[in-house]
């Protein structure tokens, strides 16, 4: 499986990340959480899927205006929630097999996982303010 290079919020160390592990990733300098952000493909899609702790999967589109709106957001949430949250890109372009598990409908679509089992669904674009409140409500390990 590939791996993500991050790079420490509190160091700057370059660290790799990988699509799945045991525990969550961590900086290899520092031992601080690292932002878990994954791009899923068609060979690491099952693995992302699955975590310790919730998984925020996002299907997305690059044609679709309110999916590039979510995007920074969430990986600004990978970045704060880091340790406590994976986040997962899923192209529905790419990966029409995977919207049509969740039955989806409209992009974006949030799914929030919990052990593999979706807890919470949002679909269309949410400022960050709203974002935050909706995995506040739906996350199990705050």
């Amino acid at each position: 499986m590939t791996a993500a290079v991050t790079t420490c919020a509190s160091c700057g160390t370059k660290n790799r990340v990988p699509v799945a592990t045991a525990g969550t990733p961590v900086c290899g300098r520092c031992k601080l959480p690292l932002p878990w952000i994954v791009d899923a493909t068609a060979g690491t899609v099952d693995a992302a899927l699955h975590a310790t702790i919730p998984v925020l999967v996002d299907l997305w589109a690059p044609w679709c205006g309110p999916c590039r709106m979510v995007s920074p957001i969430l990986e600004q949430l990978a970045v704060d929630r880091a340790g406590h949250l994976k986040v997962v890109k899923v192209n529905v372009d790419e990966l029409p097999a995977i919207s049509a598990r969740y039955g989806v409908q409209g992009i974006p679509t949030l799914l929030l996982l919990d052990d593999g089992k979706e807890v919470a669904r949002q679909v269309g674009a949410a400022p960050r303010d709203a974002l935050e409140r909706w995995l506040d409500t739906h996350r199990s390990d705050r």
